[in-house]
C-alpha cells in the first residue's frame, strides 16, 4: 500500500476478499484455544469458577447488601412497581382469566367440602354472639310489628268511638285521650285468649295421652269431664290474667298491642277485683264495656272496680350500644367529644324524632276531632 499504511483487513481482523483471516487474528485464536486447553488440563478454570461463585455468595450474604436490599424494599420503588403491575391491563386480564377458570371453582368446592370448613361453620353458628344477635333480631322484628299494629289500633280506637257515639247521638270527644280504646283492648284480649287456649290445649293433650295409656280409653267425654275441663280453662285464664297484672302490669297481648295499666305492678287484691269486674262485663253481654266508649277516661267496670286505667304504652327503641355512659379509658382529648358522647347525642336525636312524630299525630287527631265537633 502507498505511504506504508496497513491494510484495513489486517488492522481490523476481518476476512480479506478471499475469505481468509489475517495472520494476527489466527495467531490470537490459537493462543486462546491453547489457554483454554491448559486451564482445563490444570483445573484452573474450575478453581476460578468456584472462587467467583463463593465471592458472589459472600457478597449477597453481607450486611451491606442486606441493608441495601432493605432500603430498596422500604422505598417507593417496590410500591410503585406493584401499583404499576396491578394497574396494567395484562395483569387485570390474567387475574380475570384465573378467576373464571375451572381451577378456582374446583378449589372452592374442595374447600367448602372439607371437614375443617364444616367445623368452622358449626363453631360460628354455636357462638354466643351469633345466637344473641339472632335473638335480638327476632325480638326487634316483633317489636317493630307490635309498634306498627299499635299505631293502627290507636287510629281504629278513635274511629270506632266516633262511629258508636254518632249512632247513639252522643257528643264527640273534644281532646284526644291517652287511655286505650275498645279496639286495642279487644285485640289484646284476643291475643291473650290465643295464649291461654294453646296452653290449655297442651295440658289436655297430655291428660288425654295419660288417660289412653292407663285408662280404658273408650267412649267420648262425659258431662262431668266437660264441666271439669271448662272449670280448668276458666281457672287457667284467670291465673294468667291475675299473674301478669300483678307482676308487670300488662299481659303479653297488651304489650304486643302497646297498652298497659297505669300502675307498673297491681296488688293482688286489686287484680282480683279487676278480674271480677271483667267477668261481670262479659256475663252482662258487654254492658260493663260501654264505659270504654262513652266515658271520657275510657274506663269499664274492671277499671272502676280495681281503681285502674288502661293507657297507651309509649314504647321506645332500645338505646344503641355506643350510647352507653362513657368509661374512664374512653375519654377523648380535651375539647373533643368522645364516641360515647356522640352516640348519646345520636340516640337523643333519634328519640326526639320519635316523640315529635307522636306529638304531631296527637295534634292532628285533636284537630280532626275539634273540627268534627264544631261541624
Amino acid at each position: 500500500m502507498e505511504n506504508g499504511s496497513t491494510p484495513p483487513s489486517a488492522a481490523t481482523g476481518e476476512a480479506d476478499q478471499n475469505g481468509h483471516l489475517p495472520l494476527s487474528a489466527r495467531l490470537l485464536g490459537v493462543g486462546v484455544g491453547a489457554v483454554r486447553s491448559v486451564g482445563k488440563a490444570t483445573g484452573v478454570d474450575r478453581a476460578v469458577e468456584v472462587a467467583a461463585e463463593e465471592a458472589i455468595v459472600a457478597a449477597v450474604e453481607s450486611e451491606a447488601v442486606e441493608r441495601a436490599m432493605a432500603r430498596v424494599l422500604q422505598g417507593p420503588i417496590v410500591e410503585e412497581a406493584v401499583q404499576g403491575a396491578l394497574e396494567s391491563e395484562a395483569v387485570k386480564k390474567a387475574l380475570l382469566e384465573a378467576m373464571d377458570s375451572d381451577l378456582v371453582d374446583e378449589v372452592w368446592r374442595r374447600l367448602l367440602a372439607s371437614e375443617e370448613a364444616q367445623q368452622l361453620v358449626e363453631r360460628i353458628a354455636e357462638a354466643p354472639e351469633v345466637r344473641a344477635a339472632i335473638s335480638a333480631q327476632g325480638a326487634g322484628l316483633l317489636e317493630d310489628i307490635g309498634r306498627t299494629i299499635g299505631k293502627l289500633t290507636r287510629r281504629l280506637d278513635d274511629s270506632f268511638e266516633r262511629g258508636v257515639r254518632r249512632v247513639f247521638f252522643r257528643r264527640r270527644r273534644a281532646v284526644a285521650s291517652d287511655h286505650a280504646g275498645a279496639v286495642s283492648r279487644a285485640l289484646a284480649f284476643l291475643i291473650d285468649g290465643v295464649f291461654v287456649n294453646l296452653s290449655f290445649t297442651a295440658i289436655i293433650a297430655v291428660a288425654t295421652l295419660v288417660d289412653n295409656a292407663f285408662g280404658s280409653g273408650g267412649g267420648g267425654p262425659s258431662n262431668f269431664a266437660i264441666a271439669v275441663g271448662s272449670t280448668a280453662w276458666l281457672a287457667l285464664g284467670s291465673l294468667y290474667l291475675v299473674s301478669f297484672w300483678s307482676l308487670v302490669g300488662q299481659t303479653p297481648g297488651m304489650r304486643f298491642v302497646g297498652i298497659r295499666l297505669n300502675l307498673p305492678r297491681l296488688p293482688l287484691r286489686r287484680s282480683l277485683k279487676r278480674l271480677v269486674g271483667l267477668g261481670l262485663s262479659v256475663v252482662t253481654f258487654g254492658i260493663g264495656f260501654l264505659g270504654i266508649v262513652f266515658r271520657e277516661q275510657r274506663r269499664g267496670w274492671e277499671d272502676r272496680f280495681s281503681g285502674t286505667a288502661v293507657i297507651y304504652d309509649e314504647r321506645r327503641p332500645e338505646p344503641a350500644p355506643w350510647s352507653r355512659p362513657p368509661l374512664d379509658d374512653d375519654a377523648g382529648a380535651p375539647g373533643q367529644p368522645t364516641l360515647d358522647q356522640q352516640g348519646r347525642a345520636a340516640g337523643e336525636d333519634q328519640q326526639g324524632d320519635v316523640d315529635r312524630q307522636h306529638d304531631e299525630g296527637t295534634e292532628r287527631l285533636a284537630g280532626a276531632a275539634g273540627t268534627e265537633r264544631h261541624a
